[in-house]
């Protein structure tokens, strides 16, 4: 498989997208369990199905982009073709000096965004730390781990040792990075609301906010048409967050739900509403 990777990844961003719009597609028109999860998903976000229709397309190119985003060289900037929005809250973040916890939604171009943010704001303010889970099979962990670990970013699992280096990086005043809108197993969660529905929520970024002191800046990586590139948006600060003191888990993991619902709202073409988001977490532990 990695040759295939290697393969796609010099293609044209236009090109790739234009295949990966054709392969969303193809899946929508394979998978009756998928139309439907994502019809009632879109539904639940009280959108209709053409505003969120793009998406179909959309989730196809983030398929085909992958190549290029993983197998770029780290000698190899990606900010070329990167628009970036909202830098100013990010420099009042670190001013604080308590660490900034970079989140966003599976939605966009997600893989790239923590690329980018530790282009702009490693050189600054240190490596961003990010945590994901390992793909099972051995191959794609591997290809993972070597695309994502890169020059000021440093990729940690889902682990205890994980969020251990998480706190260390947020105690030393820098930026960690995670996708708070995925269904962790159980006993990592705590059930909140989710456009009006309740859904099982990781309380890792919330934990990390209440414990350190750390600003939550929510981030979004817009696709642009044509392969045109990308927009990165840093999201100003969640606010209110010890409004309830520091034992309020429900409240803080509620605010940010809430920031992943404007992002959703804002690209709600390009959000992956295939995801069971209301599912019953598996038996898992750290």
């Amino acid at each position: 498989m990695l040759w295939l990777f290697r393969f796609f990844s010099v293609w044209p961003l236009a090109a790739l997208h234009a295949l990966g719009g054709m392969l969303g597609w193809l899946v929508w028109a394979m998978s009756p369990r998928y139309r439907a999860q994502f019809r009632a998903n879109v539904a639940q976000a009280g959108l209709s199905f053409e505003a969120a229709r793009p998406a179909i397309a959309e989730a196809g190119r983030f398929v085909a982009e992958l190549p290029k985003l993983w197998m770029r060289p780290p000698s190899q900037s990606c900010l070329a073709n990167v628009q970036v929005e909202g830098q100013s809250h990010v420099e009042q973040a670190f001013a604080q000096g308590r660490g900034v916890i970079f989140f966003g939604p599976h939605c966009g171009s997600f893989e790239l965004g923590p690329q980018a943010l530790a282009e702009l704001y490693g050189p600054l303010h240190g490596p961003i730390t990010a945590i994901y889970r390992p793909a099972r099979k051995a191959w794609l962990a591997q290809l993972e781990r070597m695309a994502r670990d890169r020059p000021n970013l440093t990729v940690v699992p889902a682990s205890l040792s994980g969020i251990r280096l998480m706190h260390k990086a947020l105690k030393a005043n820098r930026a960690v990075a995670l996708l708070t809108d995925q269904v962790p197993p159980e006993g990592l969660g705590i059930w909140a609301p989710f456009f009006g529905r309740p859904a099982y929520t990781m309380t890792l970024a919330a934990r990390l906010a209440l414990q350190s002191g750390a600003v939550l800046l929510p981030v979004s990586c817009e696709r642009l048409p044509r392969g045109r590139g990308y927009v990165l948006k840093i999201w100003p600060a969640v606010a209110g967050l010890e409004a309830h003191g520091k034992s309020d888990m429900r409240h803080a993991v509620t605010l940010i739900n809430q920031a992943i619902e404007a992002i959703v709202l804002s690209q709600s073409g390009q959000y992956l509403w295939g995801y069971a988001r209301y599912k019953t977490p598996r038996k898992e532990v750290l």
